[in-house]
C-alpha cells in the first residue's frame, strides 16, 4: 500500500517546480490586474483627459466652474461595469481616430449627462430655492414632468464652449488656466437664463407671472422712487432699454421684435448704406402691451387747454409725443388711435388716385426723392415726410 502512495504522488524536485510555477504564474496575473486597474484609475481621472490637446478646452473650462472637485468620470461615465467597459472601448476609438486625425472638431457629447449622475451629489426632491438670488426652482415639479437636469444645466462644467464655437482645431494650443476662467466668467453661458425658463413654461402653457419664480418680485431700487413712474422711468428706459428688456419682455402679452443688436452678418452685408434703423424706447413703449397700459391713457396735463397748445409742445420735444403717438401722417398699428393724422389728414390721403394722375410716374415711390424737389417745396414736403 505504501508503494502505490509513494508511486502516486510526485517526486519532492517535481513537486517544488510545480509550486514554483504556480507562484510564478499567480504573481504575474496579480501583477497584471494590479495595472490593469492602475490603467483604468488612471484614463479615469480628470489629469488624463487633459493629456489630450484636443480636450483642452473641456479640461480648462471644467477647472474653472463649480463642478471642479467633481472628477470628469463621474458625469461622463457611468457607474456600472457596463458603463466602464463602454467608456474604455471608446477610448481605444479615440486613440485610433486621434492618431488618424479623423476625429471631428468641435469636440461634442454623443450623449447628455443623465439625472443619474446629478442624483449622485444633488438631491433634487428637496431642492427648493437656488443658492443665487431669490428665486424658486421646485426641482421635484420638474422632475415629475420629465424635465432633465440638462435642460436647465446645459453650461455649468463647460460654459457651451462648442455652441460658442471656442473650439477649434486652431486654437487648442491656446488654452490655459486662463483663457478657461475667462470663458467661464460671462454667467449668461453657465447658469439658466430666464429667457430658457419662459420659453418652456409658455410651450407647456405654465404660468409666466413673476410670483411663480421670484419670492420678492426683486424691484430694483430705481423702481421704488416716488417720480418713477411719472418722471424718471423713460429717461432710464432711453438710457439702457435692454436692462428694461429682461424683464418687461415677457410681461407683454404680444411678441416683440426688433430690440435685439443688430447681427455681425447683417452689419458686415450692409456696410456702407443705411441700415434700418433699431427701435428704441418710444417704439417699446407703444408696442409692449405692459407699457400701452398706461401710455394709451390720456395723462393729465393732456387737459381742455392742451389742444391749443399741444403743436408748440411738440415742437419743443416732439420726441416726448413719440412714447404714445406715431408723430407721421399715416396712421399707425400702435393701438392708440390719436395720431397727427386724425386732426391733420394727408393731401395725398384726399385723393387716393392722385399717383395715376400724377404727370410723373412714382409707382413705388414711398417717400420724397430730390426729382420731387424740382417742383415741390422741400420745406411743405418735410413737414411730414421726416428724413
Amino acid at each position: 500500500m505504501e508503494d502505490e502512495r509513494m508511486k502516486q504522488a510526485p517526486p519532492p524536485r517535481k513537486r517544488y517546480k510545480l509550486y514554483k510555477y504556480l507562484f510564478v504564474a499567480l504573481f504575474f496575473i496579480v501583477v497584471f490586474f494590479s495595472l490593469g486597474l492602475l490603467g483604468v484609475e488612471k484614463t479615469s481621472s480628470s489629469s488624463f483627459c487633459s493629456s489630450c490637446h484636443e480636450m483642452k478646452p473641456e479640461f480648462y473650462t471644467w477647472k474653472a466652474s463649480s463642478h471642479s472637485e467633481v472628477e470628469c468620470a463621474k458625469c461622463h461615465i457611468g457607474s456600472s461595469t457596463e458603463d466602464y467597459r463602454k467608456a474604455k472601448a471608446n477610448g481605444l476609438l479615440q486613440v485610433y481616430k486621434k492618431a488618424t486625425q479623423t476625429y471631428t472638431a468641435p469636440i461634442r457629447m454623443p450623449k447628455q449627462i443623465p439625472d443619474s449622475a446629478c442624483e449622485t451629489c444633488h438631491d433634487v426632491s428637496k431642492r427648493d430655492v437656488t443658492a443665487s438670488g431669490d428665486i424658486i426652482i421646485p426641482h421635484d415639479k420638474h422632475k415629475n414632468k420629465e424635465i432633465e437636469c440638462i435642460q436647465c444645466h446645459s453650461g455649468i462644467a463647460h460654459g457651451k464652449i462648442a455652441d460658442r464655437k471656442m473650439t477649434f482645431q486652431t486654437d487648442y494650443e491656446k488654452w490655459d488656466s486662463k483663457t478657461g476662467k475667462a470663458a467661464m466668467a460671462d454667467l449668461k453661458f453657465t447658469r439658466p437664463d430666464m429667457e430658457t425658463c419662459m420659453d418652456c413654461h409658455k410651450a407647456r402653457k405654465v404660468t409666466t407671472e413673476c410670483s411663480a419664480c421670484h419670492q420678492t418680485g426683486m424691484l430694483p431700487k430705481t423702481h421704488k422712487q416716488a417720480d418713477f413712474k411719472t418722471k424718471t422711468h423713460g429717461k432710464q428706459a432711453a438710457k439702457d432699454l435692454k436692462k428694461c428688456i429682461q424683464c418687461h419682455n415677457d410681461m407683454s402679452t404680444e411678441q416683440l421684435q426688433g430690440y435685439g443688436d443688430a447681427s455681425v452678418i447683417d452689419t458686415f452685408l450692409n456696410e456702407g448704406t443705411a441700415l434700418a434703423k433699431q427701435k428704441n424706447e418710444y417704439d417699446y413703449a407703444k408696442e409692449n402691451t405692459f407699457c400701452k397700459a398706461c401710455h394709451s391713457k390720456r395723462p393729465a396735463s393732456h387737459d381742455s387747454n392742451f389742444f391749443s397748445s399741444h403743436g408748440t409742445v411738440a415742437n419743443k420735444n416732439q420726441e416726448s409725443c413719440k412714447a404714445c403717438h406715431d408723430v407721421k401722417l399715416s396712421s399707425s398699428t400702435t393701438g392708440n388711435k390719436v395720431n397727427c393724422s386724425t386732426c391733420h389728414p394727408s393731401k395725398h390721403s384726399q385723393n387716393q388716385n392722385w399717383k395715376q394722375r400724377h404727370p410723373i410716374s412714382v409707382a413705388g415711390v414711398q417717400k420724397p426723392t430730390e426729382l420731387c424737389y424740382t417742383c415741390h417745396a422741400q420745406k411743405s414736403c418735410q413737414a411730414c415726410h421726416k428724413q
